[in-house]
């Protein structure tokens, strides 16, 4: 009877995101996975998940379609979607800070497409960069004048 190969049994209920090349992220995934009391959630965030995610972003519609997926990303991932406008003047989508905040177990290259999916977004629609704008109290005050 030849001898079975079976596949490593993973201790997580979901599927992780394989590992990048030594030396290409800087995510701790080793360390979260063998910590039991670290958040494991940033490690379900396989290729896959992390296309449709993309997909997800490239779909907003509205400001409030937006926020509800930066409250997918932090009950998904743990992780903090923060959006605002920069601290100095708006002119462009550009002005806008985008972050995908650092967690340990979350890919350096999600961290990076996240948030240049979301300004392109908002390049793409106006609307919700105006929006965004808005609920920062930046166009609030012009309507006193």
């Amino acid at each position: 009877m030849p001898d079975s190969v079976t596949e490593p049994v993973s201790p997580f209920p979901f599927p992780i995101r394989t590992e990048c090349p030594p030396g290409a992220c800087v995510c701790d995934r080793d360390r979260v996975m063998s910590d039991p009391q670290a958040d494991h959630r940033p490690l379900a965030l396989t290729r896959l998940q992390e296309q449709k995610l993309l997909e997800r972003i490239e779909r907003i519609e509205s400001y409030a379609d937006l926020q509800h997926v930066q409250t997918l990303v932090r009950k998904n991932l743990g992780a903090e979607l923060r959006i605002e406008p920069g601290p100095n003047e708006v002119r462009t989508v550009r002005g806008i800070i985008v972050v995908l905040e650092e967690k340990p177990g979350l890919c350096k290259k999600a961290r990076q497409s996240v948030p240049a999916a979301v300004r392109r977004r908002l390049g793409e629609r106006p609307d919700i960069a105006w929006a965004l704008l808005d609920a920062h109290d930046l166009f609030g005050s012009a309507q006193n004048f």
